[in-house]
């Protein structure tokens, strides 16, 4: 075929193209006042419904209606192989309320376009479409009229179910996954599409106990090194593992295993690349104009004008659609901090005041409130998750009470007090004990995941395993111990792809897996481990039912510096499990440990254990309590606690 060139270098294939003459109501703007003025009132949230791309008939004739929101633009077309990326063949009509529309005949699924814009200088830019539903594989940026009606879902037993559950006291365990890295095709392909890889994450989640897995963003990106978090395509996900209706087909695929899916969201900033959001109509309109307010100097990228309307409706559009189209369990909102502080990663003289001359981000505060109730609202069962990284208050709290409202936040405390604790060298520990012990004084303030995520094992910090101080074993059982202590804390968990494999090198965007470590012994013996800890974890009411209350965690031991052992136990109803943990390299034979009641209590992870890889100290299946005083209880259990290891014991249950 022909071949023929976007002003921006984008290269497109012509198709063939029926002309049709333009009946004259075409001509007319496709949105009533009342629709433009709720997106300007930011109360529509439903826009991927009309602004975008969609596939129409219009007096018999079949087309494609189109709409963009340009304040600013003096003309708008739209450019297509029909038109050979000409602006002005195919206008569309503007209004005084800033939304271009139009209907273009012969438009159908699977036709890439842009739109031209002339901006009051008389400049012609070519930008994609911002709610567009699918996007060219990169570095070509044209978008795609995409038809997402039809697709045969079959997930509605899980839909109910989640609508009707009681998300926060269920075992939620997190398999973060960056679905370019995590394997990759071995025929001469870079990528395995979206359901070649439902496909086998679902076989490994299912061998591993995860109850949900998380992407990294898969909305469109054009810069791989970006992870996903320069997002260019708020409504399409990335080309790179195949179509729109392929991603639908991996959430579909994971519901009907009975595996949630939870993707990335990016509504802190976006990139400047030219064909994106940046000055769209040759103005700031999603952005703000001064770049102390609009550009993020950490990222090189633009920050949204929470303030204004259109944007919000923007975003909580973005944030409705991955839940209402694709079925999505939830998001996780990458970068909340940026969102919350005016004066995030600025000195003195480089930022704006609130209005109130605050460092406090009003408008995004606000946004993020309504997010919440919106979301909440409309998808009972979901989840929302913050990354948030200072002590902010109420981000899982709800709106009505003060709070963000969101479901849960990532405890980056807990994540950087306990690595800095297990990376000291196992003599030093004893005088550290209260990095570990610090966490229980605020850990039910929020609703807290506990990560080990992509950001712990890139940038020159090393693998979760190389962190670990000591010898080779010492490593191993030292991580061993690491998954151990997070499991056995309140909060929910989450663990990125490589930890349970025992990576030696950290992760590689452009790299799989190494999988070849699959066969060795400690390797093996920390997979079967996870895997372990998440069946306990899921079987265990007293591990997740009161993650978020202190009813359900107790101080045993937390002092003990001459050995370097703590202890707790974790409480619901008629269930009990005691946690001991051992950060030296010593065996600690006969240590007594008080317990809450008598009677007998089974062994139900000892981390020394031989299938994880150690050397089998441990206390024979369990035990019965004694009639012995310790730790304030009138009983006590005198147990071997194996070198850098953890034992679980389970009370049995009693009425």
């Amino acid at each position: 075929m022909d071949e023929t060139h976007s002003r921006t270098g984008t290269k497109h294939n012509k198709v063939p193209w029926r002309r049709v003459a333009r009946p004259s109501h075409h001509r007319r703007p496709l949105f009533s006042r009342e629709e433009i003025a709720a997106v300007q009132q930011g109360i529509h949230s439903l826009m991927y419904r009309s602004l975008g791309a969609h596939i129409d008939e219009i007096d018999g004739i079949a087309g494609t209606r189109f709409a963009v929101w340009a304040p600013n633009a003096v003309e708008v077309s739209v450019l297509s192989d029909g038109n050979h990326w000409t602006p002005g063949r195919n206008h569309l009509f503007g209004s005084d309320l800033g939304i271009w529309s139009g209907f273009v005949p012969g438009m159908e699924h699977g036709h890439k376009y842009k739109f031209a814009l002339k901006t009051r200088d008389g400049d012609i830019i070519e930008k994609a479409d911002p709610y567009a539903f699918a996007a060219e594989l990169r570095p070509d940026t044209a978008s795609i009229v995409y038809d997402l009606r039809g697709f045969p879902w079959r997930d509605d037993a899980w839909m109910r179910r989640r609508a009707e559950s009681d998300t926060l006291n269920q075992a939620i365990s997190v398999y973060e996954v960056h679905l370019g890295s995590w394997r990759r095709p071995e025929d001469g392909r870079t990528y395995f599409n979206y359901r070649e890889l439902a496909h086998q994450l679902v076989d490994y989640c299912h061998e591993l106990g995860f109850t949900h897995l998380q992407l990294l963003p898969i909305t469109e990106h054009p810069f791989d090194g970006s992870w996903g978090y320069q997002t260019t395509g708020y409504f399409a996900p990335t080309s790179r593992f195949g179509s729109p209706d392929d991603f639908m087909y991996f959430v579909d695929y994971c519901h009907q295993a009975e595996i949630g899916v939870l993707v990335d969201w990016v509504p802190a900033h976006f990139p400047t690349d030219g064909h994106s959001l940046g000055r769209f109509d040759g103005t700031a309109i999603y952005e703000h104009e001064d770049p102390a307010q609009g550009f993020h100097p950490d990222w090189n990228t633009y920050i949204f004008n929470y303030g204004r309307n259109e944007v919000r409706d923007f975003l909580l559009s973005s944030a409705r659609f991955w839940l209402d189209v694709y079925h999505v369990d939830g998001i996780r909102v990458d970068a909340v901090a940026s969102m919350l502080y005016l004066d995030y990663s600025r000195e003195d003289g480089e930022w704006v005041p609130n209005e109130h001359g605050g460092r406090e981000n009003l408008a995004a505060i606000s946004f993020l409130k309504e997010l919440n109730t919106q979301l909440h609202g409309s998808f009972p069962g979901i989840l929302t998750i913050a990354e948030e990284s200072t002590s902010w208050g109420g981000v899982s709290r709800p709106v009505y009470d003060g709070g963000l409202g969101f479901s849960m936040k990532w405890d980056m405390g807990w994540m950087n007090d306990t690595l800095r604790f297990m990376r000291h060298d196992p003599i030093h520990r004893s005088h550290h004990l209260g990095e570990l012990s610090f966490r229980m004084i605020y850990a039910f303030s929020e609703n807290f995941t506990l990560p080990l995520s992509h950001d712990e094992v890139v940038h020159g910090k090393r693998s979760l395993l190389s962190q670990m101080p000591g010898d080779n074993w010492q490593k191993f059982a030292n991580l061993r111990l690491l998954f151990a202590y997070q499991y056995a804390m309140p909060g929910k968990k989450l663990l990125f792809m490589g930890g349970e494999l025992g990576q030696w090198h950290e992760w590689n965007h452009d790299d799989q897996l190494d999988w070849n470590l699959q066969g060795h012994s400690r390797h093996d013996g920390l997979r079967r481990l996870i895997g372990d800890l998440n069946r306990v974890y899921r079987e265990t009411p007293a591990l997740h039912a009161k993650d978020f209350s202190s009813d359900g965690f107790l101080w045993i031991q937390g002092d003990d510096h001459k050995n370097t052992v703590v202890a707790f136990s974790r409480i619901d109803e008629n269930d009990i499990v005691i946690a001991i943990f051992n950060f030296t390299p010593v065996v600690r034979n006969k240590y007594r440990i008080g317990v809450p009641q008598l009677g007998f209590y089974s062994e139900i992870i000892n981390t020394d254990a031989k299938i994880y890889a150690g050397a089998n100290n441990g206390n024979q299946g369990g035990m019965y309590a004694e009639p012995v005083a310790a730790h304030g209880h009138p009983q006590s259990l005198n147990i071997n606690l194996p070198p850098l290891g953890s034992v679980f014991f389970r009370l049995k249950r009693f009425e």
